[in-house]
């Protein structure tokens, strides 16, 4: 399984695989594998990368 979380940047579009009703959320910030990500319906949540696997979306 490869670490995303290293690869997550500003701007990147991604889903919580265990939340998934905060629908889309949008990468603010990747501070030493500490995501901190504005989810459409939870807001702005910080994820500790070495714990939850963010999921990218790609838009088409």
């Amino acid at each position: 399984m490869a670490d995303i979380t290293s690869l997550l940047e500003p701007g990147m579009l991604v889903t919580h695989p265990g939340a998934p009703e905060w629908g889309v959320g949008q990468v603010q910030s990747n501070i030493d594998g500490k995501v901190t990500v504005n989810f459409q319906n939870e807001g702005k949540v910080v994820i500790d990368g070495s714990r939850i696997e963010l999921a990218l979306v790609f838009e088409t």
